[in-house]
């Protein structure tokens, strides 16, 4: 029993007659997008890397086209129902070659037909139910999202807290409020002497803490001195011993000197 005749299909189609593209090259990308969704053949055919792509994109756009305004279909619950290329008429060209023959060149042109049609009711109800996870799953994963910041988030401003603040996270302002209207003058007034008391006591311990260190700094300096002073006493006496040595040493040399002299006053009389 024949098949259902190319003229005879249901769907809207496009037909591109006389396009000059050989039917074995368009038949090579039309089997990739048929049985396809509309919007998953329009991506294959705009990744495609051949000539004949670029021309079929153009007629399923067109296909579409025609479906949207002509038949008033759903552009998003269309497919590629069918689609095939006939051959066309060819145009004879001629090459000369040698000893004065010639050579024909045949430039094939190929109908391209695409038909787009409604996707069946299951499909719908299985694209529906596919969608509708799909939406629940990132519902969930922004909520998740969204919690995880709203976490961190109280996280950073509880450490960023004072601890007054920490001390006061489980009451309300309005508890907060009648705690500091139930404060006394008296009671603040002792706060304020015992806070007075505690300085006091720390500077009088820093003061006795800088006497010590003067103390220590002035036994110090004495003992330099007192080292200053032996050392000093030391080299006053050396300096001594050596006058002494050498004023010895001048009275010597004069007594020689002057028993010299006599020795020659004698040998002269």
């Amino acid at each position: 029993m024949p098949g259902v005749k190319t003229n005879e299909r249901e769907g809207t189609r496009a037909v591109l007659r006389h396009t000059r593209v050989s039917v074995n090259k368009a038949r090579q990308v039309l089997d990739l997008i048929r049985g396809q969704d509309v919007d998953r053949a329009a991506e294959i055919l705009s990744l495609g890397d051949r000539e004949a792509a670029t021309i079929i994109g153009k007629v399923l756009a067109s296909a579409v086209a025609n479906a949207i305004h002509n038949d008033g279909l759903n552009g998003e619950e269309l497919f590629v129902s069918a689609c095939f290329a006939d051959e066309g008429t060819t145009l004879k060209r001629w090459r000369p070659r040698a000893r004065g023959r010639a050579t024909r060149i045949r430039k094939r042109t190929s109908h391209i037909t695409i038909i787009v049609s409604r996707l069946p009711e299951d499909r719908l109800a299985r694209r529906r139910a596919k969608q509708a996870a799909t939406g629940t799953q990132r519902s969930r994963r922004v909520a998740g999202s969204r919690r995880r910041q709203r976490a961190e988030t109280e996280v950073e401003t509880r450490s960023v807290a004072t601890p007054e603040v920490d001390e006061l996270e489980g009451f309300d302002d309005e508890t907060v409020d009648d705690f500091v209207d139930e404060l006394d003058d008296e009671t603040v007034d002792d706060f304020d002497d015992e806070v007075a008391d505690e300085v006091a006591d720390e500077v009088a311990d820093e003061d006795e803490a800088a006497g010590e260190i003067s103390d220590e700094t002035a036994d110090e300096a004495e003992a330099d001195d007192e080292t200053a002073d032996d050392e000093e006493g030391d080299v006053d006496e050396a300096a001594a011993d050596e006058t002494a040595e050498d004023e010895g040493a001048d009275a010597q040399a004069t007594s020689s000197d002057k028993t010299s002299g006599d020795s020659a006053e004698k040998k002269g009389k």
